[in-house]
């Protein structure tokens, strides 16, 4: 070999170039994945962003009598109002905390308590399920006027029932420290099913080693459930207390069909959603109603992330 000649360089294995290496069926059926997906992913994202950029807009604005009526840039001004307002605001939120609070509580032990009994497969188990569904197929509106018939101070069956018991007849609805209490058991009665529903499903995947080896070291059944069941059910378990205290917080058909505008005469029942619908609709205050509703959707992010983050710190 001279010293003018060089080796030849080898490109085997090399890419040529210019060229991509060709895809894998896994690429492939991502890209196609996610290329079906966009459209309804760009709709769905289309229809949350802008009503909540609308929102936010005319709640800095001091939009009245029509949403499309002229209306000045005012700030933080409504936001200042509405947290100012101790007769209607925070009585509102501190009604939606406790009603909240106090079905979802309910339902979440009573839920639990059908799953635990539900578990085990027995005669008419089918039947029980089917009936337990029944409440969630009704509409809030028609639930609503279903128990205003039921808890009627003077012709409802409810009455009836205490007086045969030699109780004495209560006015649930009519009465201004009932109210609340009664919707919320109205609220348990219609939701209680969904959440036995979702626990019966998390306890159908657990595994039974886990318990069976308890029961062999002597746990009895509370043990079992305390040490063994809770904790490995606890994700699901969260997950439902999520999707419920959510749901929970945006209640409004039933309190609206039952007590109507202003959550009663006193605004007994009356809850931030309650509180903005009337500002909304009857009042047409729509920059301060707005305002309302993004310091309501602060309030729910607020409680999910802190749901959220005791998962979290449970489950390490």
């Amino acid at each position: 070999m001279t010293a003018t000649q060089t080796r030849p360089r080898t490109t085997a294995g090399r890419r040529p170039p210019g060229n991509r290496p060709p895809r894998t069926f896994e690429q492939a059926n991502r890209r196609l994945k996610w290329a079906m997906l966009a459209p309804a992913l760009g709709f769905v994202g289309l229809m949350i962003v802008f009503p909540l950029l609308f929102t936010l807009n005319l709640g800095f604005t001091d939009a009245f009598g029509a949403v499309n009526a002229d209306k000045s840039w005012i700030g933080l001004q409504n936001f200042q109002d509405a947290l100012a307002d101790s007769r209607r605001f925070w009585p509102a939120a501190q009604r939606t905390v406790v009603f909240t609070v106090g079905a979802v509580l309910i339902e979440t032990v009573l839920g639990l308590a059908l799953a635990m009994l539900m578990r085990k497969a027995f005669r008419g188990m089918r039947w029980v399920r089917t009936i337990l569904i029944i409440p969630l197929l009704t509409t809030p509106v028609a639930i609503g006027i279903l128990w205003l018939l039921i808890l009627d101070p003077t012709n409802g069956i409810a009455n009836h029932l205490l007086e045969s018991v030699g109780l004495p007849p209560q006015e649930f609805l009519g009465s201004v420290s009932q109210s609340l209490p009664t919707l919320m058991l109205i609220d348990v009665w219609q939701w209680t099913p969904m959440m036995t529903l979702l626990l019966l499903a998390g306890l159908s995947t657990l595994p039974e080693e886990p318990e069976e080896a308890a029961k062999v070291d002597g746990a009895d059944a509370w043990q079992r459930f305390r040490h063994v069941v809770l904790p490995m059910l606890w994700p699901t378990l969260m997950t439902a207390l999520v999707l419920r205290s959510v749901d929970a917080l945006k209640t409004f058909d039933i309190l609206y069909a039952t007590k109507g505008p202003g959550g009663g005469s006193d605004f007994e029942a009356e809850t931030l959603n309650v509180y903005a619908y009337g500002l909304t609709f009857d009042y047409q205050e729509y920059g301060l109603a707005s305002a309302v509703l993004v310091l309501f959707t602060l309030f729910i992010i607020g409680v999910v992330v802190l749901l959220r983050r005791r998962a979290g710190k449970k489950e390490a």
